[in-house]
């Protein structure tokens, strides 16, 4: 293959790449392929297919047509999954060019896992074989370590073998099992830098090409399998010892630890590790002495006593899981923790825990732990070398869990197909617990009612409600015992509510018989509560986490005490590490009355004056001044619109948010759930105008949950979302409603294809709103771009900014562009850079600009991939435009012979520029003079050369440019082959004599 073309990201990456491929033994490229299969799968499911298919081709994959037509028939996952199958059959020579087209197409398509699959291999080499082996067959042991290491495993078997699944009455009163290895459904874990702090500097930094910021953002969204946790990380360049894994309440952080000891167990995954300890923080909260590390271990596995100094010997050899921070009672303090390098050191838990984590006991043991993203806010979060989120179930999975939820395939169609058809219900079910709750309640429901017509008498609309249903069940399946369920709920509520604010999760019978000596008799006690017996002890804890809060909000309303309710109001939204804020989130929701009501039948009537209390209490959070308008903290606002969702109060939404005319989300991973909560503020609130929720990896679900709200948004900016073409439709209905009021739509860097092209064509053309239009970063060259180009260049087209960047398109496509330029006179700014333009057709795009017709006033035409010639033809076009004000031709070779006919128009009295870019180009020093023609230009006000190569002895040019224009208002320079010493002169120099002139030297 060519290895000169452009796509060639870095030549001696890519040589490098290309060696160790050749020394590479044939059973070595099969292991190494099989290594990165799944990253190989799903990096294909996200390129776009035409360009990976043409890459492949070029490098001498047999059969690439093929290909074409799997895609359209059997769909993207099929197809990657039979194209990865074929590279491997076909043998070393396949997988070598399939890698190295990988890699040609990285530039372009700077897609996370591709960019981390490169990595590994250039920057791991030759150790990478002698890693994956030692990952399948572990540490040489001696006899004795070796033998007890068998007893840990076949004890860590029994504990996490099985998945454990909660039975509600009117099913069955006992705990079903099953082996979780038939029942694991695969959760969609991120990699995310989103916890770590970043500066204003990084995020806005002006005059950051668009493709180095993409290759920034877009490390926040590695798709990581769990058994690559502990594989190279390519934004530190090492292998990660101290991982974290977050993800909100009931999202899977547990079965995934789970999930992750038993592949270990079994020998499936991370061999390197010759023991596993799993610590849950619920169970280490019961520690109230001071232990040591050695204590820890044996506390919980007394049979390693004989050779726990052995193990500990050798910390590399070492893998410590801690679950559930957020359930922590210790404080992790980073700056004033205690020191502790010795195993044997009693210490409280928390200064243990830090210390390994600062790698300060046991240097180099590696550490696996679990949080809710609230906890993490107070932790500096450098410490742990990668963080992962858990985004939860996809549709695939969603159908999936019911298949294994339901034992007869026909009752889990009909529970599938009938949440499916409820959008609310669909939306919930993206959290593996919110899964259970929901199935559980159809299943009672399907059993009552055997019929396929079969019907919830009340659809929930927010989390509260679904909780409420699923209570609301359990006691209707109770209604010979209901005389006491009132007084069981009240002591579980009290029990709970001094749970949540006191972390504690694991109760005792001597905890339980403090609030009800009754309540561990009482049949109601297994709906809610799960039993766990341990050698010292029988303790209770609830079915989940959530399930508690609930009941900590619910006691509220069954017993209202102002005092108490204000109290616990306060202490909730006090804390900082957020373990209020699902409680408050159910106590809201139960100020809705008819929330409210699906109880009564069972409890009475719950408090009218506990709801008016939060009403206030909400009120008096949204009058904060701190809230009003502008608010930084933008995880603390989705909170309060959490609470403002749960209570279903348009009005009180209406009034509290009038000040609120811009959203601006920024890398906050939004749920679907989360969307659905955005879709009903904006509703309520029509002074709302701009919603940015750029890098917020909404997909086209996300999007699919704010389809009725959209429309009423004038600025929408959608960047870097993963929306791919099946979001078309949603943006099509919105563009098409007669009420649309989008002038702003911003779609860039979201996957998308030629294919999407006739939706948005279809939208576009029955809009009269749309005035800015965003495009960049995708790749939509194809058949179907001239669907909208057609459409845009209806004269009755009201666009007037396009940007095309980085598109994939060719010279064919300029005359499709010509064709709109001189037909649609709105468009006012057309960017067209980085694709690669250069051909017979880029003619017509000149004549277009010759045209009279034309009104472009601000083109961009950066990195356009065009040769030195051509530039005296653009030069050409430029100087018969009456109507161009700005012009980029930075990153082109336009500094050739031909530099003179550019500058001689643009130089030029009655040239029209105002503004020119004409950075990272390199200029010799017979071409700098030309430059000073510019000052002819009586129009030009800014000019800007960042990023280019000049020499020292040509910087009086500049200079003379600069004195001579009398036009010039703001110079930006930075010029690689300017010296330091010429740089501080220039600068001098030209601020004494010009201050009226801005002048930036960078």
């Amino acid at each position: 293959m060519d290895h000169s073309r452009e796509g060639i990201r870095d030549e001696g990456d890519f040589q490098k790449l290309h060696q160790l491929l050749s020394n590479y033994k044939d059973c070595e490229i099969s292991l190494i392929f099989n290594y990165i299969k799944d990253d190989l799968i799903y990096i294909v499911e996200s390129l776009n297919t035409q360009s990976l298919l043409s890459e492949l081709k070029s490098c001498n994959i047999p059969n690439v047509e093929k290909y074409q037509s799997m895609r359209k028939n059997c769909g993207t996952s099929i197809f990657a999954q039979n194209l990865v199958a074929d590279i491997l059959a076909a043998g070393r020579e396949a997988f070598t060019g399939f890698l190295e087209g990988l890699y040609v197409l990285g530039r372009c398509h700077r897609h996370p896992n591709l960019v981390a699959v490169m990595n590994e291999i250039i920057n791991t080499g030759e150790t990478l074989v002698n890693s994956i082996l030692l990952d399948e067959h572990g540490h040489s042991l001696i006899p004795d370590l070796k033998k007890i290491q068998k007893h840990h495993k076949q004890y860590l078997l029994k504990k996490t073998q099985t998945l454990v699944e909660n039975k509600p009455p009117a099913s069955t009163l006992e705990q079903k099992h099953f082996y979780i290895s038939e029942r694991y459904v695969n959760l969609v874990v991120v990699c995310t830098q989103y916890f770590r702090q970043r500066s204003q500097d990084e995020i806005t930094q002006a005059g950051e090409k668009l493709d180095s910021c993409l290759q920034k953002t877009k490390r926040c969204l590695q798709n990581i399998v769990p058994k690559r946790l502990f594989h190279w990380c390519h934004q530190l360049k090492c292998v990660p010892r101290i991982v974290m894994v977050s993800g909100v309440p009931g999202v899977g952080k547990s079965t995934l630890l789970q999930k992750f000891t038993n592949e270990w167990v079994n020998g499936n995954l991370y061999q390197r590790f010759s023991f596993v300890f799993f610590f849950k923080f619920r169970e280490l909260n019961r520690l109230i002495k001071e232990s040591s590390l050695e204590d820890m271990i044996l506390n919980q596995y007394p049979y390693l006593q004989s050779q726990i100094e052995n193990i500990l010997q050798h910390p590399e050899k070492l893998l410590f899981i801690f679950d559930g921070l957020d359930e922590s009672t210790h404080q992790l303090n980073f700056i004033t923790s205690k020191l502790c390098t010795d195993t044997k050191q009693k210490e409280r838990v928390n200064i243990i825990v830090v210390n390994l984590l600062q790698q300060l006991l046991l240097t180099g043991c590696s550490v696996l732990m679990t949080s809710r993203p609230t906890r993490l806010s107070l932790l500096p979060t450098d410490i742990f070398q990668r963080m992962v989120e858990i985004m939860g179930f996809f549709p695939k999975e969603r159908q999936m869990y019911f298949e294994h939820f339901y034992s007869d395939k026909n009752l889990s169609e009909r529970a599938f197909r009938f949440v499916k058809e409820n959008d609310t219900l669909y939306t919930f079910c993206y959290i593996p617990s919110y899964c259970w709750i929901i199935c559980t309640v159809l299943s009672m429901c399907f059993k009552v009612t055997p019929t396929n017509n079969v019907q919830l008498p009340t659809l929930p609309k927010t989390v509260t409600q679904l909780f409420v249903i699923y209570v609301a069940n359990i006691l209707k399946n109770h209604s010979q015992n209901l005389e006491n369920a009132r007084e069981v709920l009240k002591s579980l509520g009290r029990m709970a509510e001094y749970g949540i604010l006191n972390r504690i999760l694991v109760f005792d019978k001597h905890d339980m018989a403090s609030f009800d000596e009754k309540i561990c008799s009482s049949c109601l006690l297994s709906s809610f509560m799960t039993e766990s017996d341990s050698a010292s002890n029988v303790t209770f804890s609830f079915l989940h986490l959530i399930m508690q809060e609930f009941f900590a909000a619910l006691i509220n309303y069954i017993q209202f005490s102002p005092d108490s309710l204000a109290k616990s109001l306060s202490e909730a939204q006090s804390y900082q590490d957020g373990r209020g804020i699902v409680f408050l989130k159910f106590i809201c929701g139960l100020s809705d009355k008819s929330t409210r009501s699906l109880l009564t039948p069972y409890l009475g009537e719950l408090s009218t004056e506990a709801s008016k209390h939060v009403i206030q209490w909400l009120k008096s959070i949204l009058a904060d001044e701190k809230l009003q308008g502008n608010i930084r903290d933008n995880r603390k606002l989705m909170n309060i619109f959490f609470y403002l969702f749960e209570t279903r109060n348009n009005e009180l939404v209406s009034a509290s948010l009038k000040s609120f005319k811009t959203l601006d989300f920024f890398r906050i991973h939004l749920m679907p759930l989360s969307c659905d909560v955005l879709a009903f503020i904006i509703r309520c609130c029509n002074e709302i105008e701009k919603l940015h929720l750029n890098e917020c990896y909404i997909r086209s679900e996300g999007l699919n949950r704010l389809k009725p709200a959209i429309h009423n948004i004038k600025d929408l900016s959608l960047f870097t979302n993963d929306l791919k073409d099946s979001a078309m439709t949603t943006i099509c209905s919105a563009l098409a409603d007669p009420l649309c009021k989008i002038q702003k739509l911003n779609l860039s860097d979201n996957g998308l294809t030629s294919s999407s092209c006739i939706e948005l064509a279809n939208g576009i053309k029955n809009n009269q709103s749309l005035k800015v239009l965003d495009l960049s970063c995708n790749c939509l060259a194809g058949p179907e771009f001239n669907n909208l180009i057609d459409v845009m260049a209806d004269p009755c087209c009201k666009i007037e900014e396009l940007s095309l960047r980085g598109n994939g398109l060719t010279s064919i496509s300029c005359a499709q562009v010509a064709f709109m330029v001189t037909r649609n006179q709105s468009i006012k700014k057309l960017d067209l850079s980085y694709n690669n333009l250069e051909g017979p057709e880029f003619t017509e795009f000149i004549a277009a600009l010759s045209c009279p017709k034309c009104r472009i006033e601000e083109l961009l035409l950066r990195y356009i991939k065009l040769t030195e010639h051509w530039f005296t033809q653009l030069a050409s076009g430029i100087s018969k435009n009456k109507s161009l004000r700005k012009l980029d031709l930075s990153e082109n070779n336009v500094a050739g012979p031909h530099f003179s006919h550019l500058m001689e128009t643009l130089s030029n009295p009655s040239c029209r520029i105002e503004e020119l870019k004409l950075c990272g180009i390199i200029l010799t020093d017979d071409q700098v003079p030309l430059m000073v023609q510019l000052k002819n230009n009586k129009n030009l006000k800014q000019l800007e050369m960042s990023n280019n190569t000049i020499s020292d002895r040509s910087a009086c040019y500049i200079r003379q440019l600069i004195l001579q224009s009398s036009s010039l208002q703001e110079v930006i320079l930075d010029i690689k082959g300017f010296s330091k010493e010429t740089k501080e002169i220039l600068m001098r120099e030209l601020q004494n004599l010009h201050n009226d002139v801005k002048i930036d030297i960078l």
